[in-house]
This record gives C-alpha cells, sequence and structure tokens, in this order.
C-alpha cells in the first residue's frame, strides 16, 4: 500500500504527536495559573456582580426617585418613534416599529457614570494608599561602630574569657 507509512513511523508520529499535546497542555497551565491571570478572572467576576448592583441601584432605586420628581415619569419606556408598525386587518404586526429608545439609553448613561465614579474613588483610595507607603521613613540602619568601639568589644571580650577560666 503506497502512501502509508510503516509502524514505527506511524507509532514515531503519535508519541510526537502526544509529547507535543502535553507540552501544549503544560504551558497553558503555567499561564492559567499565573497570578495575574487569577486576580484577572476574579476582577471580572467581582466587576460584573458590580454591574448588576449598579444596574439594580440605578433601575430601582434613582430612576423611580427621579421619575417621581418629574411627575411620575418612567424613562426606560421613553422613545422616539421614527415609524410606527404597522399591522394587517387580524392586528397582526407586518412591520415592526422603528424607534429610538432614549430613556433606557438614559438609563445606561447614569449607570456608567456611576460605575465610573465608584472606579475613579476605589483607584484614587488605591493610590493614596501608596503614595503613604512611599512616604514612610526608611528604616534606620544603625551605623557602624567606630574602631575605638571596636577595640573596646575587643578588650572586653578577651577580660570576659580569662575571668572565666
Amino acid at each position: 500500500m503506497e502512501g502509508m507509512g510503516d509502524s514505527q513511523t506511524i507509532k514515531k508520529q503519535i508519541y510526537m504527536n502526544k509529547s507535543g499535546l502535553k507540552k501544549f497542555a503544560n504551558e497553558f497551565k503555567e499561564f492559567a495559573v499565573r497570578g495575574n491571570v487569577v486576580d484577572m478572572a476574579v476582577g471580572v467576576i467581582i466587576g460584573a456582580a458590580f454591574g448588576k448592583i449598579v444596574t439594580s441601584l440605578v433601575n430601582d432605586v434613582l430612576m423611580p426617585v427621579i421619575g417621581y420628581f418629574t411627575g411620575g415619569v418612567n424613562f426606560s419606556e421613553h422613545r422616539w418613534i421614527i415609524q410606527k408598525a404597522v399591522t394587517d386587518a387580524g392586528g397582526e404586526i407586518v412591520t415592526p416599529e422603528v424607534a429610538v429608545s432614549w430613556g433606557a439609553f438614559l438609563q445606561t448613561v447614569v449607570d456608567f457614570v456611576i460605575i465610573a465614579f465608584c472606579i475613579f474613588v476605589m483607584v484614587k483610595f488605591i493610590m493614596n494608599l501608596k503614595r503613604k507607603k512611599e512616604e514612610l521613613p526608611a528604616p534606620v540602619v544603625p551605623a557602624e561602630p567606630t574602631e575605638e568601639v571596636k577595640l573596646l568589644t575587643q578588650i572586653r571580650d578577651l577580660l570576659e574569657k580569662e575571668n572565666n577560666k
């Protein structure tokens, strides 16, 4: 059979593929367990949860209060209709409505502003901590003893040695 390698060549190719796969798996493992990747993953997860909290704050707390002060307006439902929906005689929509949902956009902008403000405060706090750490004075290293002190220390040690005999 032409084009088919002998069994030794095939075994060698399989071994090479397995060792290449092992090398790839080890490289991926090294990459995945690096501190930076794990820290980034934790940051993404916390960021997603924080985004949900801010969205709830905007939708469920801030926008109803703003709506109350603006006369009961629900901003999420505000839109500018460019073309009304076309329906047939049975009431089925033939052509959907074309509209710009500026109220939902406004809520998203408020979400963004709150998230950006929180990130700003957090980064400012971290930078202040770093600055304070940098401003701390370096530990005082005791000065090297003078030659006179070294000589007196040697004399003391010799006298102690003589007295212990």
